[in-house]
């Protein structure tokens, strides 16, 4: 990611951080419109893991420009999602409904360069998330 992309991702999340209960609500919603076969993988009661969803993103965000020191955080998490039964194939749905919950937050705020810019950061951590999965699996 450039700095100008980390700077984009940050800027835009500070707007997204006090609406985070009804971010997360939008994106669970939306993730599980899209893709209802993920339901399964969640508790029912999602409380919690919004919760753990916004606190995890803002650790992210606030640590883009630091990436090595998330990234062993975000490998475990991925290690972690194996073990909730999630695939690869999973990781898409996730992404798509980020960049609309996003989308729905930020309005007009939402532009093509922020759009490209939060893919960008989701690439990047789903892929190592993805990795790490992987790599957990094979060893199992």
């Amino acid at each position: 990611m450039t700095p100008h992309q980390i700077k984009l991702v940050q800027t835009s999340f500070s707007h997204i951080a006090p609406i985070a209960t009804i971010a997360a609500d939008l994106f669970y919603g939306r993730l599980f419109e899209m893709a209802p076969e993920l339901r399964r993988l969640f508790p029912s009661d999602l409380s919690e893991q919004k919760k753990k969803l916004m606190a995890m993103l803002r650790t992210v965000v606030c640590n883009l420009d630091r990436l090595d020191t998330v990234l062993p955080a975000v490998r475990a998490l991925g290690r972690r999602h194996a073990g909730y039964g999630a695939h690869e194939e999973h990781f898409a749905p996730v992404g798509a409904a980020l960049l609309w919950t996003l989308e729905q937050g930020l309005g007009d705020g939402f532009t093509s360069e922020v759009k490209e810019a939060w893919a960008t950061a989701y690439g990047i951590l789903s892929r190592a998330m993805i990795d790490a999965a992987n790599r957990e699996r094979l060893a199992a």
